[in-house]
């Protein structure tokens, strides 16, 4: 069972450190944040803020800490399905929260060293923008959805598959409307464009889900 499992007060905490984040970025960044809210239905704050990109942005920073700290709870509901996680090991969400923070890091560097390769630099310098814009979105929604499977829906296959999908969806989304956008430059190096997608992108979730359903 879940709560047998590892406490919800590990959960509580993680959620609180989200929310705190979360108000930070909104209370340092209104209108950024008020922009970032309506990133699915207004392409304003692409449009916007990826011409004022910085190597270190404290907007992003603190969203992107949300993220990995929201996708490292959810990570852990999920496997609380099969996997018996000792109650007192209370490293395990930090553990998994830094190895998630250093992957999405890393394929983050290893995507702008492929761009300089295929000497891609400025389309691909805007889709990594606008993919952790829709990431750090995701992180918002993982609050909620994080907190209805530790305090309402109990974790099962379906529900936690569910919200996968809706999550995945969302990411899909982002790099349609990329794609949509940047139509006429794509299809300019349209072969290295889908290279780097199938390589980059779709291959690692094709990995994910085929260990996720293997559990």
């Amino acid at each position: 069972m879940l709560r047998e499992a590892l406490s919800t007060e590990l959960y509580t905490i993680s959620l609180i450190i989200c929310l705190v984040l979360v108000a930070i970025a909104k209370l340092l960044f209104p209108k950024r944040f008020q922009d970032f809210l309506m990133l699915l239905i207004n392409f304003r704050y692409l449009k916007v803020y990826s011409r004022e990109q910085k190597f270190i942005d404290m907007f992003e920073g603190l969203l992107f800490t949300n993220l990995i700290i929201g996708l490292s709870v959810f990570i852990l509901l999920c496997f609380n399905l099969s996997t018996n996680l000792p109650q007192a090991d209370y490293l395990i969400p930090a553990k998994l929260a830094f190895g998630i923070g250093i992957i999405i890091l890393v394929k983050i560097l290893l995507e702008r060293l492929v761009s300089s390769i295929l000497n891609m630099d400025s389309i691909i310098d805007n889709y990594l923008f606008q993919k952790v814009s829709y990431k750090n979105f995701l992180g918002l929604l993982l609050i909620p959805i994080n907190a209805i499977l530790i305090y309402s829906w109990y974790p099962t296959q379906i529900s936690t598959t569910l919200f996968i999908l809706i999550l995945m969806l969302i990411n899909v989304y982002g790099i349609l409307i990329f794609i949509k956008n940047n139509l006429k430059t794509i299809k300019k190096n349209w072969f290295y464009f889908i290279l780097y997608l199938c390589t980059l992108e779709i291959s690692p979730y094709l990995v994910l889900y085929k260990i996720y359903t293997l559990q």
